[in-house]
């Protein structure tokens, strides 16, 4: 498969465009990346070199360590990229489709949650029917997962 793969931050203020194939997608559990999603682990995939195109805007760089940088969105702060000598990566859930994305790998398995491993096995339930009419007064900020000619939009009065 080749092509482009598009995505970008929550506010819309930065967008990219990768080009396909894209490398192995995976998860980190390492501490650092743990601070850098404010997740339980981190979401990437590996993009080659050139392979990446910033078309709107540019991330935000943070220095994490002496070898890596991470980007990010200055004005959302949603993160972005994972900069480091064996390449760069980009933030699984910042893509449009990220359903397309499945990690295939597990790195910096020592700093792992002993939880993690059991998610699937957590009650779930759908969104309460009392909460649909205060769902539906929601007007939502955040870019569509789409690219667009230019964001934000002219909201209608």
């Amino acid at each position: 498969m080749s092509g482009f793969m598009s995505g970008g931050c929550q506010c819309g203020a930065v967008r990219f465009r990768a080009a396909i194939p894209l490398g192995r997608a995976s998860l980190c559990h390492c501490r650092m990346c743990q601070k850098a999603f404010g997740g339980f682990y981190a979401p990437l995939v590996s993009v080659g070199e050139g392979g990446l195109a910033w078309t709107r805007g540019q991330p935000s760089w943070f220095q994490s360590s002496n070898h890596v940088r991470r980007g990010f969105c200055s004005a959302c702060g949603t993160p972005l990229a994972y900069d480091a000598p064996v390449g760069l990566n980009i933030a699984i859930g910042a893509f449009d489709e990220p359903e397309k994305l499945a990690p295939e790998i597990e790195f910096g398995t020592e700093g792992k949650l002993s939880y993690t491993d059991r998610l699937h096995l957590l009650p779930t339930r759908q969104t309460p029917g009392g909460a649909v009419g205060y769902l539906a007064t929601i007007v939502s900020n955040q870019h569509p997962d789409h690219d667009t000619q230019s964001w934000p939009q002219e909201r209608e009065q």
